[in-house]
């Protein structure tokens, strides 16, 4: 069964004048966190998109190309981004009843804000009220002031990424440990890993500019301990 059959039968579940956000209070154990993760970052996204004003087909291109959407089931991805829009409930209620549905795994959560991410600059402009929207949903998500950092400076092309921030790491760790911490972030990022954890597979490519990131973060640092 496609994930989007899938994701069709749980907002099919939902009851007569319920929001969308109930689904995030049902969809808590392992077989069911791809379709969770998959509903959670369309309908975080949907929110994002009213904080700015905008909707904008640069950013419906993005949430194809997250999720490697088929023409076939476009319907269903915009069925959810629109039940988002219309609900009631605010973006902080989301985000707490998704860490809630998430419970301890904070590296799902963290794939989630990398996917709203990329969502959130594909039309080349970073927004103030984006910026205020992902850090409050972070803080909600219990992520670190370092680990939003990291995200952000890779993600947002203001200035020449911090490959210290991109690790989120300081400046003075001992090198021995940033490689530790480095060898971690890169077996997090295996396909395998994210699986596991409840990435959807047609989301999994998110891996792969994030370990582009972290090795060339990690080059960086280790030429600067050469010179």
């Amino acid at each position: 069964m496609s994930i989007w059959r899938r994701i069709g039968e749980a907002i099919s579940a939902l009851a007569s004048g319920e929001g969308l956000s109930a689904i995030f209070d049902r969809l808590r154990t392992p077989p069911e966190r791809s379709v969770a993760f998959t509903i959670a970052v369309i309908a975080l996204s949907a929110k994002m998109a009213k904080a700015d004003g905008l909707v904008t087909r640069d950013e419906v291109s993005a949430i194809r190309e997250v999720f490697q959407i088929a023409r076939e089931d476009e319907a269903g991805a915009a069925r959810v981004f629109n039940l988002a829009r219309r609900d009631v409930a605010g973006f902080e209620d989301y985000a707490r009843r998704i860490r809630a549905m998430f419970g301890d795994g904070q590296d799902c959560l963290c794939d989630l804000m990398e996917g709203l991410f990329h969502i959130a600059i594909a039309d080349g402009t970073y927004h103030p009220a984006e910026d205020a929207f992902l850090l409050r949903v972070a803080e909600i998500f219990g992520m670190s002031e370092a680990e939003f950092r990291g995200l952000r400076s890779r993600f947002v092309p203001d200035a020449a990424p911090d490959p210290y921030a991109v690790l989120g790491v300081t400046h003075d760790m001992p090198v021995a440990d940033i490689r530790k911490h480095w060898k971690q972030l890169v077996r997090d990022t295996h396909p395998d890993a994210m699986l596991a954890r409840g990435v959807p597979a047609e989301a999994v490519k998110l891996a792969e500019k994030r370990m582009i990131d972290f090795n060339n973060a990690w080059e960086e640092i280790a030429d600067r301990q050469e010179a």
